[in-house]
């Protein structure tokens, strides 16, 4: 669309390039106005621009990309840009301005069981409480990371990129370039890790230098610097949760009222969807009979945060914990008797009125306490807390529910691609990215087992929309679900082909099969589809089914706090995960152990910084922490639960990939316990507030020690705070 000449005044007097194209290596700048197709992404409804136009909603949007023949040179050309702007009149940057403006995007959602109005009513104690999660950076090793290369000629483009989704890459790239997608082929090799960070906010980028490469008809390769990739991305939500629960003497828990508020940023991206799934899973173990939960994604004048491993539960879960805990506290009850108490037991319905079996949910919970000898050392963490006053420990044992597969049920669907050379090796393509959780490995795997031959003769080629088209992402823990029961149906054809040849010659090899199933004009290239369990929610009715099973896990923690400074060491882990009949043992354990560190990092590490006006401070490893090799539990076990099946999935197995992220909150809640026996020192008993991470800072305060009410407070107005809790 042509520009009127008051726009173009407009964009003279705000961004001026002109400096910038005159240095030595700069071949372009490019804009929005460059844009031959569509100028934006859409993401639940809402419209993302690829570059700024108009309006600057947060500090890390992007304006223009400046194209030139090395890196050194398109960082000198970048900084020559000028750009002038003016300040927002109100902008939003926490989520108490944005709830005090009802600034959200919708849909907001809503769900509840039974009565809980009426049932506050008649119980015996009612508590309020909130607890804020700060977000937390996806820190993959590789960052944002893509190579253009036009090719043929009729507008072709290879596209190598470091993507969950290769389909969306294709289709944003087709529609920024308004070309059909034929014409865009998407490859994957593997990723340099993703935990969700490489989804959405990928297209956007790849969407900008596809327009690079068409308007230079020249390779371009975009590589995002560890703090540019910080500034611009996003990460996972930070989140406020308020509750009100009305519980009896017992530790029962008859009501419970839930808010869930996530930091959303600038733009809806799957904001909505992560808001959605904190209410979805707002009942986790537990069996509350009147139960409701509001979430609602914020807008905010911050970079827009996108999907997180756990997508939102991870959040949502914590606030529910701690609600637990806080019950537990004014009982004056151990945090796991109330949880035993509360948790569902035997055949259950969820708040969303989907029936299953919590049975292996209390195989887990009663084998991770027999594993963790949990009462032995309940009863030896009480004595050292009496013999010591300025270290304490603490215990926590925390279980969890998740559900498994999109409730998006289009999501659900893959596709896969088989082929038998004459030689008897065999080529598999599938729709899912290899990203370190491997499943390249349980493919070969599925493939071996289906064509009854060595994983030798198998080898797995790129992620790739010419092999396999319309795939979905590889998130939600279904990747394996989905992409190996397509490799299964694609090798269970070509078995069935080659059954004649078998029968001609049972005593032949796997390669004289091949050659004669050639010679006798037999196809050995087979596609497999899946197409994935229908699941969805009716919003209105509040019922539905969202997930295609639960996978189950308990995880108990013990940590020593040095009270005076803050830092802890966490001593030992014990973990118990229902995960089926594991595909590979050895790569779920190491999905267990590296998703647990991941939510350790989270709770008590892992810390954004705002300045004042919306920049983040935290930009890179020297500024933001993330665990290391000595934060691993000094013992750490893992378990697989026995004797579990799953008629659900591949070969009885389970996803795995997102939900022992949580399980990293036994962590923070020993913390929590830690410095419970230190405030009882103190003389202070009840409930009290410890924000996630806790960090040593905050556990230090929290153990209110006679130094640190030594601390003088200051004066309203007397100094500017550095930095924005959002």
């Amino acid at each position: 669309m042509d520009q009127s000449p008051d726009e173009l005044e407009i964009a003279a007097r705000g961004l001026d390039v002109s400096e910038a194209l005159q240095l030595p290596g700069v071949v372009d700048i490019i804009r929005a106005k460059d844009v031959p197709g569509k100028k934006v992404r859409t993401f639940c409804g809402y419209h993302e621009e690829l570059l700024a136009e108009s309006e600057v909603s947060c500090i890390g949007q992007m304006i223009c990309a400046v194209v030139a023949d090395t890196k050194a040179h398109a960082k000198r050309g970048a900084a020559a840009v000028k750009i002038s702007y003016e300040d927002l009149p109100d902008p939003i940057f926490t989520i108490e301005e944005a709830i005090e403006k009802s600034s959200y995007f919708k849909p907001q959602r809503m769900l509840e069981r039974g009565d809980v109005t009426e049932a506050f009513k008649n119980v015996d104690r009612v508590y309020e409480g909130e607890i804020r999660i700060g977000g937390q950076e996806h820190f993959y090793m590789e960052t944002q990371s893509m190579l253009v290369v036009p090719v043929g000629e009729e507008t072709e483009f290879n596209v190598y990129v470091s993507t969950q989704w290769p389909t969306l890459i294709q289709d944003a790239v087709a529609e920024t370039l308004n070309i059909p997608s034929n014409r865009v082929t998407c490859h994957v090799k593997r990723i340099g890790g993703a935990f969700g960070g490489k989804v959405t906010k990928t297209s956007i980028l790849a969407s900008i230098s596809s327009l690079a490469a068409w308007k230079t008809n020249r390779a371009v390769r975009c590589v995002l610097e560890r703090g540019e990739d910080m500034l611009i991305t996003g990460g996972r939500h930070p989140t406020l949760g308020k509750y009100k629960v009305g519980f009896m003497n017992d530790g029962r828990i008859i009501a419970a009222d839930f808010q869930f508020f996530a930091n959303g940023g600038n733009a809806a991206d799957e904001s909505p969807l992560v808001a959605e799934k904190m209410v979805l899973h707002m009942d986790t173990a537990y069996n509350i009979p009147n139960l409701r939960g509001h979430g609602a994604a914020c807008r905010t004048n911050l970079p827009s945060n996108t999907a997180f491993r756990g997508f939102g539960v991870p959040q949502g879960l914590l606030i529910v914990e701690n609600m637990i805990n806080d019950v537990a506290m004014v009982l004056g009850s151990p945090a796991d008797k109330i949880r035993e108490i509360n948790m569902y037991k035997g055949p259950s319905t969820t708040h969303y009125k989907f029936a299953f079996d919590p049975e292996n949910l209390l195989r887990c919970w009663d084998e991770c306490k027999l594993r963790s000898d949990f009462s032995a050392r309940h009863a030896a963490i009480k004595q050292f807390n009496q013999e010591n006053r300025w270290k304490k420990r603490g215990i926590s044992i925390i279980p969890i529910k998740y559900g498994i597969a999109f409730s998006e049920s289009f999501l659900n669907q893959a596709a896969a691609l088989v082929h038998i050379y004459k030689d008897g090796s065999v080529l598999v393509s599938h729709g899912g990215t290899e990203m370190g959780q491997g499943i390249h490995t349980k493919m070969q795997q599925v493939a071996s087992r289906e064509l009854h031959i060595p994983a030798s003769k198998i080898y797995i080629s790129e992620t790739s929309t010419g092999t396999v088209p319309n795939t979905c992402p590889s998130a939600a823990s279904f990747g394996t679900d989905a992409n190996g029961m397509a490799v299964k149906n694609a090798c269970e054809i070509l078995y069935q082909r080659l059954e004649p040849i078998r029968k001609k010659n049972p005593k032949g090899t796997w390669e004289s099969w091949a050659r004669a199933a050639f010679m006798e004009k037999i196809s050995l290239s087979a596609t497999g589809y899946y197409r994935g369990p229908d699941l969805c929610v009716d919003w209105e009715k509040m019922e539905g089914q969202p997930y295609s099973y639960y996978t189950y896990g308990v995880s108990c923690s013990e940590v020593e706090l040095d009270c005076l400074t803050g830092d802890y060491r966490t001593l030992r882990t014990d973990i118990v995960v229902d995960i089926g009949k594991s595909v590979n043992p050895s790569v779920d354990v190491g999905q267990i152990e590296g998703a647990f560190m991941q939510g350790l990092g989270l709770y008590t590490m892992e810390e954004l910084n705002f300045s004042p006006f919306g920049l983040l401070y935290t930009r890179g490893p020297s500024q933001y922490k993330i665990p290391a090799v000595c934060d691993v539990p000094l013992q750490f076990n893992v378990y697989l639960l026995p004797d579990s099946d799953n008629p659900h999935a591949i070969y009885s197995s389970k996803g795995i990939g997102e939900p022992v992220l949580f399980l990293g909150s036994s962590v923070f809640f020993a913390i929590k316990d830690a410095v419970a026996a230190a405030r009882s020192d103190s003389g202070l008993k009840g409930p009290f507030t410890l924000k996630s991470p806790a960090t040593p800072e905050r556990a230090c305060l929290a153990c209110a020690s006679p130094f640190t009410k030594k601390v003088p407070a200051s004066k309203p107005g007397s100094f500017k705070p550095w930095a924005l809790d959002v």
